[in-house]
């Protein structure tokens, strides 16, 4: 009778040795949990090995983890702890809760120069100060989508929070996604930074832009969604274990249907609209002010808060 092999680690799984687990590793699968959760379809196509394996491998995951359960008083704790990232304006932290949120993904969308990369570079620079500051001490990973990430900008906005401009942009990983699979590779394969160069922040600028160029005409509609979703939650993953900030910005439509009020729309439908916690509406005010509005929070009502955009940053 065969010996039970007790699973500790990836290589102890069933139909996996160490060359299809070092596949799992580098597509984001280093852990049993992750393994565990993982779908035998989408498992399989990462890695290169067939669904039989895939669907051992994932049996076995399940039965060697366990679900660590804690009260609401202990989560309310751990929220406490693990701090929160400034935006730079008063106002608009008290809004949202005392700022964007670890563990969580926050969203803004607007129109074109409404603010919402302003914010984005503000935060880039402010997670790096200090807990006691409004940042969170760590370096941040800039998905961008669009060109729009700016040096100087981040320069600027580091003199004003008096921090060396040079280290701050040392702290930032840039990827410059042209596609939609090099964007979600960059989720898929951030792991590994985020351990060993502390990431403490994520900036997705912008979450639909490529997505939206790719996938044209209504036949296209539900392949979009499946892999926006399937981003979405990896994005969510990585809050969640490693303890970072998620910041996505997201472009606008007008809904022709809107009789009355703003017809401005977010894209993504309810794939986006579901999995940011905290959901913010940005557009221009007079001169060089922003208005940004509360959509939704599960934690704060509705409000707006009134922003300008300065060579510091972000202020009230």
């Amino acid at each position: 009778m065969a010996k039970e092999v007790k699973v500790k680690e990836i290589e102890d799984l069933p139909g996996i040795g160490p060359t299809s687990a070092q596949k799992l590793r580098d597509n984001g699968y280093d852990t049993l949990d992750k393994v565990a959760s993982a779908l035998v379809g989408e498992l399989a196509d990462k890695t290169g090995i067939s669904t039989e394996v895939a669907k051992k491998a994932i049996d076995g995951a399940k039965a060697a983890t366990t679900l660590t359960f804690q009260t609401g008083t202990e989560a309310y704790d751990e929220t406490k702890s693990l701090g929160k990232i400034s935006t730079g304006a008063k106002s608009l932290d008290d809004l949202i809760g005392g700022g964007v949120e670890v563990k969580a993904i926050t969203e803004v969308y607007g129109r074109f120069a409404s603010g919402k990369s302003q914010i984005g570079f503000t935060l880039t620079v402010n997670a790096q100060l200090p807990r006691e500051k409004g940042g969170l001490d760590g370096a941040v990973l800039f998905i961008d989508t669009e060109g729009t990430f700016s040096p100087e900008r981040i320069e600027s906005i580091a003199k004003g929070a008096g921090l060396d401009p040079k280290q701050v942009l040392e702290n930032i990983f840039l990827i410059r996604a042209q596609t939609t699979e090099q964007q979600v590779l960059a989720a898929e394969r951030a792991d590994k930074l985020i351990k060993e160069k502390n990431i403490k922040l994520i900036v997705v600028d912008s979450i639909t832009s490529l997505f939206r160029a790719e996938f044209l005409g209504r036949g296209t509609l539900n392949e979009r969604q499946q892999k926006l979703n399937a981003h979405i939650h990896r994005l969510q993953m990585l809050a969640d274990t490693h303890n970072i900030a998620v910041y996505i910005t997201n472009q606008v439509m007008d809904n022709p249907g809107m009789l009355f009020g703003d017809p401005t729309t977010p894209i993504g439908g309810n794939i986006l609209a579901h999995a940011a916690k905290t959901r913010l509406y940005t557009r221009k005010g007079k001169e060089d002010k922003r208005i940004v509005r509360l959509v939704d929070s599960p934690n704060m009502p509705e409000g707006e808060a009134v922003i300008k955009i300065t060579t510091d940053g972000i202020k009230d």
